[in-house]
């Protein structure tokens, strides 16, 4: 008897613990979030304010929620204005609520100390040349498809002003 209890337990656990679904979870904003894109991926929602590594995946991001890719050319751990830059613009809470509901965030590395992938290296280095960029930091605003929009760099005066920046360059032209 204890037996079949066993066996109708662990079956039970098998076919009714283990079942996928694909419930929607609630986004902070208040969206359905069912982690997926309309084509296959997650959410993008879930990638606002949230720096990307991943080109493609930035762009794919920034394609859906139809927002400029904010693109940091950047010497992290050895870039003096850089980690400036990172320290009174980009950990600052007035940066970081315009970056999500306005920006996709991309950061394009060349540590000296950080490891990285060769693939992710080499492919740093062709977006360096494609994009001409000359020292560090370099911030590019790039259209979902890579075209530039405009392009600028470290900014005294910290987040506030860099936001209000930001809006100037990113206005429509007339």
């Amino acid at each position: 008897m204890k037996w079949w209890l066993i066996i109708i337990l662990s079956l039970s656990i098998a076919f009714l613990g283990c079942e996928k679904t694909d419930k929607p979870t609630i986004n902070e904003d208040g969206t359905k979030d069912n982690g997926k894109l309309e084509s296959g991926g997650k959410n993008p929602k879930s990638k606002t304010g949230v720096w990307l590594t991943d080109w493609n995946d930035a762009m794919k991001t920034a394609d859906v929620l139809n927002r400029p890719v904010f693109v940091d050319f950047t010497g992290s751990d050895w870039c003096i204005w850089c980690q400036k830059l990172e320290e009174e613009v980009f950990g600052k809470g007035e940066f970081l609520e315009y970056a999500k509901k306005n920006l996709v965030l991309l950061k394009v590395d060349f540590p000296r100390d950080i490891e990285q992938s060769e693939e992710l290296q080499k492919f740093n280095e062709q977006k360096m040349k494609e994009y001409e960029i000359e020292g560090f930091p370099t911030i590019v605003l790039v259209n979902s498809k890579g075209e530039e929009i405009a392009r600028t760099g470290y900014r005294p005066g910290g987040a506030k002003e860099y936001v209000k920046h930001l809006q100037e360059l990113l206005q429509p032209k007339e």
